[in-house]
């Protein structure tokens, strides 16, 4: 019994030197792995510094990567406008070269002008004394016109109503208008005896005028006309103007070689021929002075401008 009692004691001491011993390795090992996690935490702070700046450096590449591009394309861009600064050279040195060739060839073509400026200044000479002479001769066919319709006025103004006669300048013929009641027969194409005395003033004053040729045009109204000596008015108007070219001729002894017949028919037409008065104004025989034509094709040709 006392031998089973200091067997208990044994056991307790061991049983307490055990775990007396138990709670020192376990606080070291408690120890130990407080120090493990603090190092882990280190650690993990580390792993996180270096993933942190694993993030910085791709974000810095891909930036780097795209100022690459962006400087591989400013090279193509500035090798594509070297390219053209050398196309603009070798346009610019083909364009001296042009240039060169042409003031060569403008130098012989100065000598050549050079030598006709003499003859180009007379040509010159030449058309400005062709324009003088065109000029005086148009003032003084403007001064013999209205001298003429002057004359005229004068020598048909005694016994003869204004409304039957008109005369006037045109450009560069005199126009003398007569009415159709003061120089035919009702609808016909036979002059009256009136007609007689105006025509006879009308010849002298053309026959004081051999330089000027004498056209005579008939007009009619638009009513129309049929007989059995008319057949329509461009047969009446072209009746009345040989009418009277034929008494110029006979009666008054103008040269037929100046004279001029013509008919007009109801074209032409001064007024409305839907009126009395239209109708009225309408019919009439027109009697036009004017200077040869002969005269003026030889004024227009420079080869007889005087030297």
């Amino acid at each position: 019994m006392k031998f089973n009692f200091f067997a208990f004691l044994l056991l307790i001491g061991i049983a307490m030197s055990t775990t007396s011993c138990a709670k020192k390795a376990l606080a070291v090992l408690q120890t130990e792995l407080d120090n493990a996690n603090a190092d882990l935490s280190k650690k993990d702070a580390v792993i996180k510094d270096y993933l942190d700046k694993l993030s910085a450096c791709n974000q810095n590449l891909k930036r780097l990567e795209g100022e690459l591009k962006t400087a591989e394309s400013n090279v193509n861009n500035r090798a594509d406008q070297i390219q053209d600064l050398k196309d603009q050279v070798a346009d610019a040195r083909k364009l001296r070269d042009k240039q060169l060739t042409q003031v060569g060839d403008l130098t012989v073509l100065s000598q050549t002008a050079n030598a006709n400026i003499g003859e180009t200044l007379q040509q010159l000479e030449r058309k400005d004394r062709y324009i003088n002479l065109i000029q005086a001769a148009k003032t003084k066919a403007d001064s013999i016109n209205l001298a003429l319709a002057v004359n005229l006025k004068s020598v048909l103004r005694d016994g003869i109503e204004d409304r039957d006669v008109d005369i006037k300048v045109d450009k560069t013929v005199v126009l003398i208008n007569l009415s159709d009641k003061m120089l035919y027969t009702s609808g016909s194409a036979t002059i009256t005896p009136r007609a007689g005395e105006v025509l006879q003033k009308i010849a002298t004053i053309i026959q004081s005028r051999p330089e000027f040729e004498v056209m005579v045009e008939g007009y009619t109204d638009n009513q129309p006309i049929k007989n059995s000596c008319i057949e329509d008015n461009w047969d009446l108007s072209v009746k009345r103007s040989t009418s009277v070219v034929r008494a110029l001729q006979k009666n008054y002894g103008v040269d037929p070689n100046r004279l001029i017949a013509a008919g007009r028919g109801e074209y032409n037409a001064l007024a409305d021929n839907s009126t009395v008065e239209g109708r009225s104004t309408n019919r009439r025989t027109r009697i036009i002075i004017m200077p040869k034509l002969d005269q003026f094709y030889d004024l227009l040709n420079p080869n007889k401008v005087p030297k």
